[in-house]
């Protein structure tokens, strides 16, 4: 797989790491004439830029701007699709359920309310710059772009603690009383009509593309791409008619979430990504080889392809990422492998046949089996197979072949990407690999990080290059937006539009099959419909949710997906399983004994989980700011 380095030489991301993310407002007034001086030079201007949009997440790195791990991100760890070793309270909190709103795992609310404030004070001041070096054309992108970043901020809010208030183009007086500062929260659908209206503002003067200099700022096909996955949110039950939360209410009994039903919120959806994919500069990236699985993982290697429409992050390092995902072996190097699939994530994955092999669990937590997938039901019965993902990188047969259960053979082809399992060969670099074995007393459990669940995410690490020894780790542009996830925003618009009957322009059952069709194919795969013949209209969605599932795995989904179609209680609450990672063994050895799935957590998820808890320290001093359901 070649690697394509054009833009090595950006970027404006990279400034945003060197800028502090402090406030250029933390100022007294005696230095007013120092604030005035900002916009009198094209270059103190730039850094209030960079300050503005260095409150956006870097998601490759974190949710929380800042910080330096991916171990704090609380999507990786927080659902039914994956588990993090590491003891962070940003995800540890939420699986037992002892948060509350004196204590929540990881809140933003400040931070993007900063964020917003000083988008505010440059959207103002911006145009005003005096410096002849500052064009006309670099004062409207950056202001542009400001006014994007603002309404992303009001989205990521949205998405924890729903319906939020809205401050427009007011800009808060640091000095202002408590009384000053109450507000009542706008309601859902005043949330997301301004964050709408404000995105499809930008969405008309912001460019398709950036040259160079300034890779990896939003553009036209950004500001769509978060309406696309707003409006979706806001189609799904918790957002929908969720009589739930008949009860959060203003002081004023103003209603805060919609409690009607309304199936042309899924026609808007529908609309919202048909959009994005009008834009006609994004496709699905494949491979020069059409190999599937370097179609996939080209995906996530190959930096400012063609699928990606925002990456999060820009283009920075992929160290954060990948020493999070690599396993300890007994080599030099730097490795906190400790972020895996659960094994329901293992079972979510479908056969070559493109059906779906595990339909449920029993009360013991066995798997049931769709007879029809070809999945044995000897599931741990020894095979001699291949790994198709590392015969495509290259490896020998001494690496890519051995002798495995049979759980994990004539799997489909992301499935290899994504999972790595125990008692196979680790691919650091062309000629570095390792049996990895998750016993206790291994090479890979020897340090403090190691997989709960006996598996390691696969697909974020560069293995065709060697961070053992040459410390070797890459760089990655970040998929927070890609046309993949909108080709699934469309095909579950659509066939929600079905179910209720709603109708309107743009949306196409043909079209939205087309689109599914083409994403499996990407993945060596047949028509859902060849895999599912004369599948209903509820059967049609329940797979086109699994789909959702692997297509965008570890990418920050599943946790959101689970809470919005409301689904959280019964797939994030309960036993998590994985192997016996407890059974001891020495070296690279894999004992027999750590073959059979192994509960290794009983996880907390309640109905006022869906959303976050306003900190008590915010509802004390804002006492028009009313509380989230259940807290």
């Amino acid at each position: 797989m070649k690697h394509n380095l054009k833009y090595l030489s950006i970027l404006l991301f990279a400034c945003f790491a060197a800028v502090s993310c402090d406030s250029f407002l933390d100022r007294q007034e005696d230095e007013r004439l120092s604030f005035e001086k900002i916009w009198e030079q094209r270059s103190r201007t730039q850094q209030y830029f960079f300050n503005v949009m260095g409150y956006l997440p870097n998601d490759a790195i974190s949710d929380i701007p800042g910080q330096s791990t991916t171990s704090y991100n609380t999507a990786h760890g927080a659902s039914d699709e994956g588990d993090c070793q590491w003891n962070r309270t940003t995800y540890t909190i939420l699986n037992n359920g002892s948060w509350n709103a004196s204590s929540l795992p990881n809140s933003n609310y400040n931070h993007y309310y900063a964020g917003i404030r000083d988008c505010n004070i440059f959207l103002q001041n911006v145009m005003s710059c005096s410096d002849a070096a500052a064009t006309q054309t670099e004062l409207t992108l950056w202001y542009n772009c400001a006014r994007w970043a603002r309404a992303y901020y009001y989205f990521l809010l949205m998405r924890d603690f729903g319906p939020v208030f809205l401050l427009g183009d007011e800009i808060i007086d640091v000095n202002a009383s408590l009384n000053e500062l109450e507000r009542p929260r706008n309601t859902w659908e005043e949330c997301v009509n301004y964050v709408v209206s404000e995105m499809e503002w930008c969405s008309t003067r912001l460019p398709q593309s950036h040259t160079s200099s300034y890779m990896g700022l939003p553009t036209s096909g950004a500001a769509k791409a978060v309406i696309s996955r707003l409006l979706l949110y806001s189609a799904r039950d918790l957002f929908n008619g969720n009589t739930l939360y008949r009860g959060v209410r203003n002081p004023n009994g103003t209603q805060l979430f919609p409690q009607t039903y309304d199936a042309q919120k899924w026609v808007r959806a529908a609309q919202a990504a048909k959009a994005v994919i009008d834009e006609g500069i994004y496709s699905l990236y494949r491979d020069e080889s059409d190999d599937p699985c370097l179609n996939y993982y080209g995906v996530f290697q190959q930096h400012w392809n063609s699928e990606l429409i925002y990456c999060g992050g820009g283009y920075t390092s992929r160290w954060s990422i990948g020493v999070h995902t690599n396993p300890a072996l007994q080599i030099s190097g730097t490795a906190y492998g400790a972020w895996g699939p659960t094994q329901q994530q293992v079972d979510a994955y479908a056969m070559a046949n493109g059906r779906y092999p595990i339909t449920g669990y029993d009360s013991k937590g066995n798997p049931v089996i769709d007879e029809q997938s070809t999945y044995s039901s000897n599931e741990f019965a020894k095979a001699t197979f291949q790994n198709p993902f590392l015969q495509a990188l290259g490896a020998s047969q001494t690496y890519f072949q051995g002798s495995w259960p049979v759980m994990y053979r004539d799997r489909e082809p992301r499935f290899y990407v994504t999972v790595f399992w125990g008692d196979s060969y680790w691919m650091h670099g062309t000629s570095g690999f390792h049996k990895v074995s998750f016993c206790r007393g291994t090479y890979a459990t020897s340090g403090n990080d190691w997989p709960n669940t006996g598996y390691l995410v696969n697909k974020w690490y560069d293995h065709t290059l060697d961070s053992y020894g040459a410390g070797q780790w890459g760089n990655i542009t970040y998929p927070t937006f890609r046309l993949g996830e909108i080709y699934l925003n469309y095909i579950e618009a659509v066939l929600e539009c079905e179910k209720y009957g709603a109708t309107g322009e743009n949306v196409d059952r043909s079209l939205a099959m087309q689109y599914w069709a083409e994403l499996r194919d990407r993945s060596g795969m047949g028509a859902i419909t060849e895999a599912y013949p004369g599948a209903s209209i509820d059967e049609l969605i329940e797979l086109v949710r699994k789909e959702r599932r692997i297509e965008l795995a570890f990418e920050g989904h599943r946790h959101y997906d689970t809470r919005t179609w409301m689904i959280a209680t019964t797939t994030d609450n309960g036993p998590m399983y994985g192997m016996n990672i407890q059974v001891r063994s020495s070296t690279d050895a894999t004992a027999d004994e750590y073959w059979q799935r192994t509960a290794y957590s009983n996880r907390v998820f309640k109905n006022n989980h869906y959303l976050f808890p306003f900190m008590q320290r915010d509802l004390d001093r804002n006492s028009q700011l009313t509380q989230n359901y259940g807290w």
